[in-house]
């Protein structure tokens, strides 16, 4: 059922990419029934279909990163978030779509083209785990992995109406991975339609791994111990546009605050706060490391045939680490965690930090990023989504909740920002 409905709607809206021929995929279903009716159970996922984010590597399938580069590079083994998601059962039916080497919350690339808004597929899907949220949201998945360094998560979650959760910093190791201790920008995640689905494939992905060791030690509950949050008394401080300082499309926090009524009618009280902190400071520290984190693809870069087939923006964020003193990278540090630490403070008052997922609703997905916002010129590509770098900054748990539709049928939502390592109480 899941094939007949890729084969009728991913023409339209190209969310799945790199897909396996159908008599292949039939032989796995057939292996998987045959391993029940011998009393063999994986998992939860045993015999579900699932598409991993073409960041990631399924042993077996093209890992394009969107580029032409590395169009043809078969994976020769599972990262450990996917091998995890196959012990569970899951047949690989191909991967998501996601922008080039997933720079940019719009799903675009050279190798498999744009992915359409599962609301409206003239729109843009967001990214970079666009592919997976729209493949998902449009029912051609049950459930989906992304990754999420600004904002990858989440904000395509919010486009496409559907859930998606930045868990705590360490609670799912990323691994293969060359740096193990430094930057910890980036983390793989679930996304789901409903809490449960999104709380399930989390517990498959979660969990400590000695070779990564930052990872959490601690282990979450089974799915059967979550119980939802009892909000009399619950305490949102909403954070909004930091008090004007980000630029947002008309009547986005308006959709916002209405869905935070809803809270408000169910017992939860919901006031408004600043964080003692300079939200420019932020957007300089976010700028250092991220050129510092990118500028691992100096390679890429100093080979020019190579570096003709990169789209502009890495050209600009590996450039953008030429000459990038130490000193700056470990201010940034200290700013990082002055961050953290403004934030704490606010949990000092609140149980859970809220502010909304974008800036714009979804837009065109013709026009490569906005470059304006509100009547505010945007200077990069991705200023436009300054609004999740508090929660990646921070390494905190985030999650990305529907709230609601413009007028034009256009989807948005929230973030709501939980203490470090309490993934459980965010979810909940």
């Amino acid at each position: 059922a899941y094939l007949e409905r890729i084969s009728r709607y991913n023409p339209v809206y190209n969310a799945i990419v790199s897909r396996v021929e159908d008599d292949v995929l039939f032989a796995q279903a057939r292996a998987a029934d045959e391993e029940l009716s011998s009393g063999s159970y994986r998992g939860w996922m045993h015999g579900m279909p699932h598409a991993i984010k073409d960041l990631a590597n399924a042993k077996g399938l093209t890992t394009s990163w969107g580029s032409p580069i590395f169009a043809d590079t078969i994976a020769d083994q599972d990262d450990l978030h996917v091998a995890r998601i196959r012990a569970q059962g899951a047949i690989f039916i191909g991967k998501t779509n996601t922008p080039e080497f997933g720079l940019g919350s719009q799903s675009y690339n050279p190798v498999h083209g744009v992915t359409g808004n599962a609301y409206d597929p003239s729109l843009t899907a967001g990214g970079s785990s666009g592919g997976a949220a729209c493949g998902m949201a449009t029912h051609m998945l049950p459930t989906a992995d992304g990754s999420d360094m600004m904002g990858s998560l989440r904000n395509p979650g919010a486009f496409n109406n559907v859930i998606g959760f930045r868990p705590s910093q360490g609670r799912v190791p990323s691994l293969p991975s060359d740096d193990l201790f430094y930057h910890q920008l980036a983390t793989d995640g679930p996304m789901g339609r409903n809490v449960e689905d999104t709380i399930r494939l989390l517990l498959t992905m979660a969990g400590y791994d000695p070779r990564s060791p930052l990872s959490l030690t601690d282990k979450l509950p089974p799915y059967d111990d979550f119980r939802p949050a009892n909000l009399s008394g619950y305490r949102i401080g909403w954070m909004g546009d930091y008090d004007g300082y980000l630029p947002t499309e008309p009547g986005l926090l308006e959709l916002c605050q209405k869905a935070l009524a809803g809270i408000n009618e169910a017992g939860g009280v919901v006031e408004t706060c600043k964080p003692d902190y300079d939200m420019a400071q932020l957007w300089q520290t976010w700028l250092t490391f991220r050129h510092w984190a990118l500028g691992a693809a100096r390679e890429l870069y100093d080979n020019p045939e190579m570096r003709k087939q990169l789209k502009p923006e890495l050209v600009w964020e590996i450039e953008g680490s030429f000459d990038l003193p130490a000193s700056r990278v470990a201010d940034a540090g200290v700013d990082r965690a002055d961050w953290y630490r403004a934030l704490l403070s606010l949990f000092e008052s609140y149980d859970i930090l809220a502010l909304p997922t974008a800036q714009v609703f979804p837009f065109s997905k013709d026009v490569h990023w906005p470059k304006t916002v509100n009547g505010r010129e945007m200077d990069t590509y991705h200023r436009w989504m300054e609004v999740v770098i508090g929660g990646t900054l921070s390494g905190l748990p985030v999650i990305n909740l529907p709230a609601g539709f413009d007028p034009a049928g256009r989807p948005m939502g929230m973030q709501f920002i939980g203490r470090m390592g309490e993934d459980q109480r965010v979810l909940e």
